[in-house]
């Protein structure tokens, strides 16, 4: 006997038993910043260097990083807990959102990567596959920064956010 596939809430749950790291995740459309909070990102290959992230279709960053086609990433250490809990919260306003955050411009696309980040890459999507109610964004790893941090990693773990000491 086959077994039904497992509920949304126990799905969340059990995957909430993965800790992940947490980023930010960046474009730029227009003169526009969109920013996000992830914890879905994953290093592809090292020979093209490649990333995926895991956006959601409905969200607006998911239109923004479709239609700039480059994006950024900001590994956060645990002292970012407020911009990623900031960049996190739904509803927030279109324009602005990064006003609350030190930012500079990514030499290579021009998007907007954390100052206080541990690590920073900018991308240029290379391709997008649909799965379920994500779209799954491949891109090429143009430029990578690392920032003299002894500060731990932020982390994401049950649901709530954490590091390691």
């Amino acid at each position: 006997m086959t077994e039904p596939p497992p509920t949304a809430d126990m799905f969340r749950q059990a995957m909430g038993r993965f800790a992940t790291g947490v980023v930010v995740l960046t474009t730029v459309v227009g003169r526009h910043d969109q920013a996000m909070t992830a914890n879905s990102l994953t290093s592809v290959s090292l020979d093209p260097p490649l990333v995926l992230a895991c956006v959601e279709n409905d969200s607006r960053f998911a239109d923004a990083v479709l239609e700039s086609g480059v994006w950024g990433v900001s590994v956060l250490a645990r002292q970012a807990r407020p911009a990623a809990a900031w960049l996190a919260t739904r509803g927030r306003p279109l324009h602005g959102q990064l006003d609350r955050v030190a930012f500079h411009r990514g030499p290579v696309t021009g998007v907007a990567l954390l100052d206080d980040a541990l690590a920073t890459l900018e991308c240029r999507t290379r391709q997008v596959v649909p799965a379920g109610d994500h779209q799954v964004v491949i891109a090429d790893v143009l430029d990578a920064g690392l920032r003299d941090h002894t500060e731990p990693a932020l982390l994401y773990y049950r649901g709530t956010y954490r590091s390691v000491e």
